[in-house]
């Protein structure tokens, strides 16, 4: 809408009162946030995604775990996949050294391959989490947008209502416009929830397809671990709640 329009967002948000204008400026606020997770998160994903076909193959092609790692990039880039197979080398270096020297420790009972697959499934958790993040605040602009533009719609109209009925003029010409106006924030509303709601699902189908990628390597990389030998995707999940 251009600013000559006599019925458009401009002449709304000049006509308007102070809380029009924040209403106005929250769902533009809000729309931004959303943009700046939906963005950012589908950058990270199509990273992930290259990390995921290296853990899925090359990873597996390498002469140790340690060179292996090393495809992943240094440790600053917050690699999930260099952090799991981290985790689960540390684990298992862990647990040698303490049966071999053992002080009596609680973990100490725990047979190698449960103290591998507790520790796995703990920086499994943690990877889910660092992948969520963001989401919520793209649930909350999709739930709350609609009803934050009808607020702004029903105080334009009993605005715009007071106005007329000041001014004694109730004829169709000067009713249409003010009203007219305050509808704009109803889709303005819809326009910021719309986005955020699509940007919300796409990011939480890609995050399961990531973490179900994540898993088999988690799976894999416990059976090396433990036997030397990487076992069959057919094999029972380590996220599936029981040993592997």
């Amino acid at each position: 809408m251009n600013a000559s329009n006599p019925y458009g967002f401009m002449s709304l948000w000049e006509q308007g009162d102070w809380v029009t204008k924040l209403v106005a400026l929250l769902l533009f606020s809000m729309s931004v946030l959303s943009w700046y997770v939906i963005i950012m998160k589908s950058l990270h994903q199509s990273k992930l995604r290259r990390q995921a076909a290296i853990a899925g193959d090359a990873f597996w092609h390498t002469k140790s775990l340690d060179e292996g790692i090393r495809l992943f990039g240094p440790e600053e880039e917050n690699n999930p996949f260099r952090s799991l197979a981290a985790d689960g080398i540390n684990a298992a270096a862990h647990h040698r050294h303490s049966r071999t020297h053992s002080k009596g420790d609680l973990h100490d009972s725990l047979n190698p391959s449960e103290w591998l697959t507790s520790c796995l499934r703990r920086s499994i958790e943690n990877i889910t989490h660092n992948l969520q993040t963001g989401l919520p605040i793209l649930a909350s602009v999709g739930s709350t947008a609609p009803f934050v533009g009808l607020f702004g719609t029903v105080w334009g109209i009993y605005h715009a209502l007071v106005g007329i009925g000041v001014s004694g003029q109730a004829s169709i010409d000067k009713v249409a416009g003010p009203v007219g106006e305050a509808l704009i924030m109803t889709a303005f509303g819809l326009a910021v929830a719309i986005p955020a709601v699509l940007g919300y699902n796409a990011l939480t189908n890609n995050n399961k397809k990531i973490m179900a990628r994540i898993r088999n390597f988690a799976h894999d990389l416990h059976a090396c671990l433990l036997t030397g030998d990487r076992v069959g995707h057919s094999e029972m999940s380590i996220s599936a709640g029981e040993p592997a």
